[in-house]
């Protein structure tokens, strides 16, 4: 399920995308849809990165891309191994809230978009996340976990300061919040209710139904899980 709305980026032919901390892919996949664009992901977990190659050559074989080529890099966020100025659209989604220096992770986000480029962020709302950590001490505790919680204007003036215009935000993934309170309420690694809300949320993903991307828009601006920025890089920098 994606977190960022693409119909709020500019995406043209030859763009160059960059995805950070990509993960298993679900966001450098589906920039390769976008007629005649290279598509770079970065992450440091291997295994995802297998993952994510795994994604992009099933819908390759499906026919699914007009993307010009891709890439899958390890490669840590604190110094991205790229040029200055060198990617149209940096995407950059639930990384910073794990990194300790997220004002270097800011830098490096800017220092690679080109002037005028879109930077695309998500971390962590508020709100939800304030609730898992004060359900579980364990949440932010456990190996890769959440090191910090961000409100909306602290991210903006950290990210203003590396270099880019705040643009516009929304909400996202308000029908994963339940089942993150859950994850910190119940202690059970192999607890039912987890299980059958988990099973749930893949059949949603998978079938992508009217109704629950009706719920998911109307609950989005009360429990949405995620916060999304959108950016831009100033021609002066």
């Amino acid at each position: 399920m994606l977190t960022i709305d693409d119909k709020k980026i500019c995406i043209k032919p030859n763009s160059k995308i960059l995805d950070v901390g990509c993960g298993t892919g679900r966001h450098t996949a589906h920039a390769l849809k976008f007629k005649d664009v290279i598509t770079i992901g970065v992450d440091l977990n291997l295994n995802d990165l297998i993952k994510a190659e795994e994604r992009i050559k099933f819908h390759k074989e499906m026919g699914e891309y007009d993307g010009k080529c891709h890439l899958l890099s390890i490669a840590n966020t604190l110094n991205l191994p790229f040029r200055d100025n060198v990617f149209d659209v940096v995407i950059c989604c639930e990384v910073m809230e794990h990194i300790l220096n997220h004002r270097q992770v800011a830098y490096e986000l800017v220092r690679v978009l080109k002037k005028g480029g879109m930077l695309v962020i998500s971390v962590p709302r508020y709100f939800p996340e304030r609730i898992c950590w004060t359900l579980s001490k364990d949440y932010n505790s456990a190996s890769s976990g959440h090191v910090r919680i961000y409100k909306k204007n602290e991210l903006k003036l950290l990210l203003e300061k590396a270099g880019v215009k705040f643009l516009e935000y929304h909400f996202a993934h308000s029908l994963h919040t339940p089942y993150w309170w859950l994850k910190c309420i119940v202690k059970e690694k192999d607890s039912a209710i987890v299980r059958i809300y988990h099973r749930f949320l893949v059949w949603d993903l998978m079938k992508n139904p009217w109704i629950t991307r009706f719920l998911d828009k109307l609950l989005n601006p009360i429990m949405g899980k995620s916060i999304v920025f959108y950016l831009r890089k100033s021609k002066n920098v």
